[in-house]
């Protein structure tokens, strides 16, 4: 049993996570690293609802707003980024705090990535151009085609996932599926998760609340200044691309606002899967007593240290 460990913040978009992480990361005297790959961007910070700077200034915080919108980041790039940050913080430390929504790149830290073949950018290039100009039906049935087996469990509605699919099962010229569930490398530390839950009707009620925010404080005037680079994948994501189609003059803007939150709902139901996978995390309510949830994670930090 390693000495270092990793607690991980997950759930829901909405339900708190930025707070916990903060509240865990002034208990145990140490750092955040975001897993939230929608606000690495540095152009993008109302849409994200990135932490607020009297937030950032609590604790020190790593990945968030660390990229442009114009860099490309993979989930890899992540990894290794923050692999790195790891292991340079644990030098100091015996525990260290992951925050985020995005189970992709939460499990890049804590379980490996599978690894695939190195792939012709030009591939991506021109499923890119092919999703601007044909839409993202053009690549939903390109890979029903080209992999059928990952087309029944991939968010379909999600162009990022679609194109590298795609891009490896043509780059390759064998099924994205085929690369999947390899052996992964192992951690030098261990995992503690803590998962966020709520009723549902309360977690609809904090995304609407959000959204509802965000516009208040800024969103329609921050698309509106990203809309020319609408077409980046950074940009593919829940906020952005309704209010862009608002300003194409396909939807109004009350619809798109509505759109914005009937979209975030689904999201927080897939992350709602996504988690619950994992069947290793300590769930609490988000509104449960600092106390109790310190109390328990010291408790099993204690036996994990102990066995």
């Amino acid at each position: 049993m390693s000495s270092k460990y990793l607690i991980t913040v997950t759930g829901p978009t909405a339900i708190g996570k930025t707070s916990w992480g903060i509240i865990l990361a002034q208990h145990f005297n140490t750092e955040i690293l975001s897993a939230d790959s929608r606000q690495f961007f540095k152009e993008m910070s109302v849409g994200t609802a990135v932490p607020s700077q009297r937030e950032l200034d609590q604790v020190p915080h790593h990945f968030v707003q660390h990229t442009s919108i114009f860099n490309t980041y993979s989930v890899g790039d992540y990894e290794r980024d923050a692999m790195a940050v790891l292991t340079r913080l644990f030098r100091d430390t015996n525990v260290l705090v992951l925050v985020g929504g995005s189970g992709l790149y939460v499990d890049a830290v804590t379980k490996g990535l599978d690894r695939f073949p190195k792939i012709d950018p030009s591939v991506r290039e021109a499923l890119t151009r092919l999703l601007q100009s044909e839409g993202i039906e053009s690549l939903q049935g390109l890979l029903a085609q080209k992999d059928p087996q990952y087309a029944e469990r991939v968010d379909m509605k999600n162009p990022h996932r679609i194109i590298r699919a795609l891009e490896v099962s043509i780059g390759a010229k064998k099924p994205y599926s085929t690369f999947l569930n390899q052996k992964k490398a192992k951690r030098p530390f261990s995992v503690l998760s803590l998962g966020l839950h709520a009723d549902r009707n309360i977690i609809y009620k904090r995304i609407e609340d959000r959204v509802d925010h965000m516009m208040g404080n800024g969103l329609l005037e921050e698309a509106r200044e990203l809309y020319g680079h609408r077409n980046l994948n950074a940009l593919q994501t829940v906020g952005y691309r309704e209010l862009f189609r608002h300003f194409d003059g396909e939807w109004t803007l009350d619809f798109a606002i509505s759109e914005i939150k009937k979209n975030t709902r689904r999201f927080a139901k897939r992350q709602h899967t996504w988690f619950t996978k994992n069947q290793d995390t300590v769930w609490f309510d988000y509104n449960s007593p600092k106390e109790e949830v310190l109390s328990i994670l010291q408790k099993k930090l204690n036996q994990d240290q102990e066995s």
